[in-house]
């Protein structure tokens, strides 16, 4: 008994380690992503969330007004998921050193702090999600890829205790890039 005990901690421990990135890893990649850059203006995003499993639990899609007000890079963000419900966020993003950012939100427990390399952001944070009539605090392990094209894509791991519940995917596409806007989300 302990031995399986201590086989399965230490194989827990394995992949634990296994599942790292790096950031730094991203240094040369291209193009280099300057968040206060890309966001800035109107930016649309198409989402899914998957449990552990692989199953598709919720598609949504995303509005940003994404604007500077000083040097907080302010994201309004308007949610509509597929089963009709509506959600709103509003980010408020700060530099704190070269390539470091902190995050606040009214959901976002305490700050979420950023590090960005190259192409890539990766963002750690302790959310309250709303789960039905509840809310559960989670744990996110979120980054960002840009891609030549200007396309951003975004994977996030979500955890409780530890465990992993799923995983957020989304693609965003800044307004300056297409003819005319795929939805209106932004109350006038």
């Amino acid at each position: 008994m302990i031995y399986r005990l201590s086989l399965l901690l230490l194989i827990s421990l394995l992949l634990a380690g296994c599942s790292q990135m790096n950031i730094e890893k991203f240094d040369q990649r291209e193009p280099k992503l300057v968040l206060e850059d890309y966001f800035q203006g109107r930016v649309y995003a198409w989402g899914i969330f998957e449990d552990r499993f692989g199953n598709l639990r919720r598609e949504f899609k995303v509005e940003i007004d994404a604007r500077m007000e000083g040097d907080t890079l302010i994201l309004d963000e308007y949610f509509l998921y597929s089963d009709g419900e509506t959600d709103r966020r509003v980010w408020r993003i700060t530099p704190t050193a070269e390539g470091e950012y902190q995050g606040q939100a009214d959901d976002i427990i305490g700050v979420a702090r950023g590090k960005i390399s190259g192409n890539a952001l990766n963002w750690r944070y302790q959310m309250d999600l709303k789960v039905g009539d509840n809310s559960w605090r989670v744990s996110f392990d979120d980054w960002m890829y840009l891609q030549p094209g200007g396309v951003l894509i975004n994977r996030a791991s979500v955890k409780k205790w530890g465990l992993e519940l799923g995983q957020v995917t989304l693609s965003f596409i800044r307004a300056d890039q297409l003819k005319e806007a795929p939805f209106n989300l932004i109350p006038e």
